[in-house]
Parts: C-alpha cells; sequence; structure tokens
C-alpha cells in the first residue's frame, strides 16, 4: 500500500528527519505526529496532512490496516519504510511505526476574543515540553478558546509537547505574540479580565467571581509570571497549599485555576 521507500538518502527521508530541528520546521510550517493515537487524532479533526509512513509492524493488526485503509481513502501521500529507516526519522524511543507531516495551522487571535464568552491561556516562558502539552490537553478539555505563547515559550510543535498533548494540538488553537505587555492591553480593551496566580494577594483562586471574558497567564517554572505581566493584571490569586512544598508544577497549577472557571461556569447555581 504506498509507495516502499528503502533508503536513508530519499528526499523524503531526509526532509522528515530536517523537520527534527525547530528552525525547521519553522522555515516549512510543518511539524512531525509520531503514533497511532496522534495520527488518528489527526484524521478526526480533519489536520493538514502531508505524507504518512508506516512499517509493516503497522500492517499486522487490525487497528493499524484500518488506519491505513482511511488513509489510501484521502488524498495523502502514503509510504512505506523498513524498520530500520523508521527508527532514524522516528522521534520516540519505542516507535509504533507510523508518522505523519504535518501542515502548521495559523489561528487570529480577534478570532478567538471577538466572542461574548471566553478562556484564553498565556503561556509566559515555558520551557518544559510536557508541562506545555499537558496544559494543552487539559485547556482542551476545560473547553478553553486558546493558547497564546509568548516568546521566549518551548516550541509548541516540538515532538515532546505534540505527543504530552494527547492529540489535542489539533483542537485548541494555539497563538503566538512577540510582546506580553502589548497581548495583554488587546486583551484588555477587548473586556477580558488578566489572571495571574501570585503569592502576594490575599485572595484564593476560588474566592474571586470571574467574568465571562478571562485569560489566565501562566508562568515559567522557575520564576513564575513576569513582573510586568503581574503588574498588569486586575485578577491576582493564589492556590492553596496545605502540606511543605513551596510551589505547584506550572500545568497542575493551570489545570487548578481552569477547572474552577468551570465549577463557576457549569456548575454553580450562583
Amino acid at each position: 500500500m504506498g509507495f516502499e521507500i528503502t533508503s536513508l538518502s530519499n528526499k523524503h527521508i531526509k526532509h522528515i528527519k530536517s523537520l527534527h530541528k525547530r528552525r525547521n520546521r519553522d522555515n516549512n510550517n510543518e511539524f512531525i505526529i509520531d503514533g497511532l493515537r496522534l495520527v488518528e487524532h489527526s484524521l478526526l479533526n480533519s489536520a493538514d496532512i502531508k505524507a504518512i509512513y508506516y512499517t509493516n509492524e503497522l500492517s499486522s493488526n487490525e487497528r493499524g490496516c484500518e488506519l491505513l485503509d482511511s488513509i489510501a481513502c484521502k488524498d495523502i501521500g502514503l509510504y512505506k519504510v523498513d524498520e530500520k529507516i523508521f527508527k532514524e526519522i522516528s522521534t520516540t524511543d519505542n516507535p509504533q511505526g507510523i508518522l505523519g507531516i504535518v501542515k502548521r495551522k495559523y489561528y487570529n487571535l480577534d478570532d478567538v476574543i471577538s466572542k461574548e464568552k471566553f478562556t484564553l491561556i498565556v503561556l509566559d516562558r515555558l520551557q518544559d515540553p510536557g508541562n506545555v502539552g499537558t496544559i494543552i490537553r487539559t485547556a482542551d478539555s476545560a473547553g478553553v478558546n486558546g493558547i497564546v505563547a509568548l516568546k521566549g515559550t518551548v516550541d509548541i510543535y516540538n515532538s515532546k509537547t505534540i505527543r504530552s498533548t494527547m492529540g489535542s494540538i489539533f483542537t485548541v488553537p494555539v497563538i503566538y505574540a512577540e510582546d506580553g505587555l502589548k497581548l495583554i492591553n488587546t486583551l484588555r480593551e477587548y473586556g477580558s479580565d488578566i489572571i495571574s496566580t501570585t503569592l502576594n494577594t490575599e485572595k484564593y483562586h476560588f474566592d474571586v467571581k470571574y467574568s465571562n471574558k478571562n485569560t489566565i497567564i501562566i508562568g515559567n517554572e522557575a520564576n513564575g509570571i513576569s513582573e510586568e505581566l503581574i503588574a498588569n493584571s486586575n485578577v491576582r490569586v493564589k492556590i492553596p497549599i496545605i502540606g511543605e512544598a513551596e510551589s505547584l508544577n506550572a500545568s497542575i497549577a493551570s489545570a487548578v485555576v481552569m477547572y474552577e472557571l468551570v465549577r463557576q461556569n457549569y456548575f454553580s447555581e450562583n
């Protein structure tokens, strides 16, 4: 099924390997999805898939065969490679025998915030791919309308981040912003509250009655939210820590605040 590639010097293989580096992902506006779940989610959400590469191992099981059949019916390049070549192009230690090349989708901030009700997550210089991917996945679960990654945040489209989203990269709009303060001012003009978590406040995250338009800022794992963004936030909250831990993991903290908004928006009688 599809064309067979037998050489590491093949142009397709060289292109995939080039996408392991961020600058080439940026230059080509493409990224790699590696594994059954991600490829399935990309198809379910009509992602712009340029090509799929697979091994014999995939076509030897029912799930793999069904997936290949669904791909073969679409206008997607389909290529078979041997296990040795696949290990060279895979981004995982334990490949599942299928990966794809997907075109990045660009979103306009105005399309997200020109609604009567929205929730945004702003990532302020987060560095851990697993944290960022988990935040995107949690945001998807909590019905968040978009993610904004500020300059200095880890590449959303690196393989570890993509895997950590568990497919939510295809359902949550991701937007890049160079200037955090300019972004905050724009969001304020659209009526959004700007929510920062900080220890320098008396209010806990559950003490605030949130509005219909909310922007939650998630800070760098080591240094937290920048002082400039905290100073320009009109809602400052803290999360109670009862035990001896100094702080919460960034993805956990974001989930706590996101789900307080969920509780108030969907489960509160007041």
